[in-house]
Parts: C-alpha cells; structure tokens; sequence
C-alpha cells in the first residue's frame, strides 16, 4: 500500500531565503523604524505601495514590484507571506532551481498587480466612477505567496497539509479551497474589503498562465530536439538544485 508524503519544513534555499531577508529588513528598518516611529507619515507606502491612481494617472512604473517588498504595520501581515514563502517556496525552489523559482515569483506577483490593476480600471468604467482602493495602496507579497501555492499544489498535489494546523488535507485540496475563499470574499466584498482579493486571484491566474505556457515551451523544445516520450501535464524542471487600508 502506498503511503502518501506529508509535508515537511525544510530549511530555507538561496532565493527563498534572501527574499526573506529583504522582506523583513524591508518591514523592520524601512516602514516599523522609520515610517512608523520616525516619520509618522506612510510616505514610503504611499510612494512604493500599489495604487491604481499614480501608477494610471503617474505612470509609477515600479510599484508593481515594490508593493511586494512593503507590509502593513500589523506583523502578522507579513509573518502569514514569509511563512508561506518559506514553507512552500523552498520545495519549488529544490525542484526548479534558483532562476526559474525567481522568474516565477516575480511574474506572478507583478502579474498579480496588473490583474488588480486592470480589474479596478474595469469596475471603474463600469461604474462610472472611480472606486474607492482608487487611490489606496496595496502592499504584501502575497500575490507572489498566491502564486507559490498554485504551483506547489499542483506539483506536490498529494502531499499532506494540515489545514489551520489541525486538519489534514491533500495540498491539492488546499489551494482549491484557499482559492474558493478568495473568489468568495471577492463576491461578497468587493473592492472595499481591507484585503486585496483580487491581488490574490490575480496570483492564482498569473501562475496558471506562467505554468501551462512554461510548459507548452518545454513540450515544443523537446519536440524538437527529438524527445517525443515526454507528455508535461505540470511545469517539471529536469534540475535538482501608516498603515494601509488595502493589502494583500
């Protein structure tokens, strides 16, 4: 009888572990430190953070990289995504190597800012008017973290989770189920809850488009080079190497 592998905590690799680094160096001496304490004003949030105003209206073409690197004041804010990194990060990063594992991070998390973009764009036409996260930033990697979680369940599918730490359930199962809370919350909220669902569906969607068109490129390679036998359903690599109103 075959015995399904339950997850484990391993510890950190390279890019996961810097990625941890910076983020918590971010938070402490950036925002805790010096927005917080010193300036008393959220100066960098409102400068790095993510808000469809400048970045429409500005063209503030980096946010949609640095909003990953900002949190919100609440420390379990950015505990939850460093956890998440770490815990489900590194077994992609041992798996894909240390370049793909970066590529995708950053794809799905600037992916997620887009979507997010794109999505407060819409509801504002549709509304005539622009919705109130218009002019609010969006911090947290959690469109990344959303994005990490699609991939490892569906490479890790079978590997046992304990949900909430107290019930086990397939990785599968999991990240089905966290991306049914997140479309629900979204349906339920809207724009005007005070996390960024849509951010985080837009790190679902962003994984799923890098996945299956990683996936196609690797199919067509091997074609090519004569290598019919492969048949990828998944992205494999051959490699064993002040605060915020809206954050996600």
């Amino acid at each position: 009888m075959s015995q399904q592998m339950p997850f484990q905590i391993a510890s950190p690799t390279p890019a996961v572990k810097k990625l941890l680094i910076i983020n918590l160096t971010i938070w402490i001496v950036f925002l805790v430190i010096i927005e917080n304490l010193i300036l008393s004003q959220p100066y960098i949030t409102m400068y790095f953070g993510l808000i469809p105003q400048t970045m429409i209206e500005n063209f503030f073409a980096w946010q949609p990289v640095t909003y990953m690197f900002l949190h919100s004041l609440n420390p379990m804010h950015v505990l939850f995504n460093m956890m998440s990194l770490w815990f489900f990060g590194t077994e992609l990063e041992a798996r894909w190597g240390q370049r793909l594992f970066l590529i995708y991070y950053f794809f799905t998390g600037i992916g997620a800012a887009l979507f997010y973009l794109l999505g407060v764009a819409l509801v504002g036409m549709a509304k005539g008017m622009a919705p109130i996260v218009y002019t609010q930033p969006v911090v947290g990697a959690s469109g990344a973290v959303f994005g990490i979680l699609l991939a490892y369940g569906l490479l890790f599918g079978d590997r046992t989770i304990y949900f909430f730490g107290a019930f086990p359930m397939l990785a599968k199962y999991f990240v089905a189920l966290i991306g049914a809370i997140e479309v629900i919350s979204l349906l339920s909220n809207g724009l005007t809850g005070a996390i960024a669902n849509l951010a985080h569906i837009g790190g679902l969607v962003s994984g799923m488009i890098f996945l299956f068109t990683y996936t196609k490129l690797q199919q067509t390679r091997w074609k090519k080079g004569g290598d019919t036998r492969r048949k990828l359903k998944l992205v494999v690599n051959r490699e064993d190497p002040k605060e915020p109103k809206y954050w996600n």
